[in-house]
């Protein structure tokens, strides 16, 4: 079986941590964090949970990177996270930081590991782990249109009162207010959302998801982690299992939607290789327009990342 490491024991990664370890997926999975103490509390805690929970993945924590050697995926949640009238971009120095000797200390052990990039602000910490690793983009992407996706649905699936589970949805650009949810591309249990909701209705909902983030820290006066958390551990499985599952993730494009050289949210197939296929859906002018929008101010934070020469 395959080995994890998930980097950062606040409660994102220790989140992803414990569900990894309720999916019984791999054999063991590794929580590491400056803090060893709180890492190895946090793991002994979830593996505590096992006798009870019925499952037999291993949890170690450690403030030591030697232990995260021969890991198959690594998912970086180590970070600040926001608080209160923080927006992600004002997180993007320190945050760099942390990425980049997290990157370098993780590939000095394992050797070409997919990355899975969690850390605000998302776009810009996937590039920094790019440039970082020098490995390929396929294999380092970032968690962020899951979890806007989830929300998404989920507020629709209050509105329309049916199970979250009929909703799918395809939701693109950066992980931010810029964010583009797609309606055209959203459907209840194979309808299309257009004949169950009329555009007023739809108009807040939308607004609401682009904000998803902002309005948890302002009733937790901290970010979120049981989503985030879980959306991760999907994106973990989904690789391990092999499934080409289709899922809006960060990924590097390379000319698709008229970008070059950029992370930004777009659906994507993965596998056991990491992303085995970006798809370019054909958006009409005014999805576009939206897209180009958020791709400009995900680039706007890339160059004022690059001006910082942390890598």
């Amino acid at each position: 079986m395959s080995k994890v490491t998930v980097v950062g024991a606040g409660n994102v990664g220790a989140t992803v941590a414990n569900v990894l370890a309720h999916k019984d997926l791999v054999s063991e999975v590794v929580l590491l964090d400056i803090k060893g103490d709180t890492a190895r509390g946090k793991a002994l805690d979830s593996w505590q949970q096992a006798p009870i929970d019925y499952y037999s993945t291993k949890l170690i924590g450690t403030e030591d990177y030697k232990l995260t050697k021969g890991s198959d995926i690594v998912v970086i949640t180590a970070g600040v996270p926001r608080k209160p009238g923080m927006s992600r971009d004002d997180l993007i120095s320190i945050n760099a930081n942390i990425v980049a000797k997290v990157t370098k200390s993780i590939t000095r052990y394992s050797k070409k590991p997919i990355i899975i990039v969690v850390s605000n602000p998302l776009d810009v910490m996937t590039y920094a782990a790019h440039k970082v690793s020098g490995l390929d983009a396929s294999l380092v992407f970032g968690m962020a249109g899951i979890l806007d996706t989830a929300r998404y649905r989920a507020f629709l699936a209050t509105e329309l009162n049916v199970s979250p589970k009929d909703i799918q949805a395809v939701l693109m650009g950066g992980h931010g207010d810029t964010m583009v949810p797609l309606p055209r591309y959203t459907t209840v249990a194979g309808i299309p959302l257009t004949e169950l909701m009329d555009r007023e209705t739809l108009k807040p909902i939308i607004e609401r998801t682009k904000k998803g983030g902002g309005e948890l820290v302002q009733l937790m006066g901290t970010s979120a982690w049981d989503a985030p958390g879980a959306a991760a551990a999907q994106m973990v499985e989904a690789i391990l299992k092999d499934e080409n599952r289709i899922f809006p993730c960060c990924a590097r494009l390379n000319g698709q939607y008229g970008r070059k050289d950029m992370f930004l949210g777009v659906p994507v197939k993965l596998n056991r290789n990491g992303i085995g296929e970006i798809l370019e859906l054909k958006l009409n002018k005014s999805e576009t327009k939206l897209l180009h929008k958020s791709a400009a101010h995900v680039q706007a934070v890339m160059e004022t990342f690059n001006d910082m020469n942390i890598v």
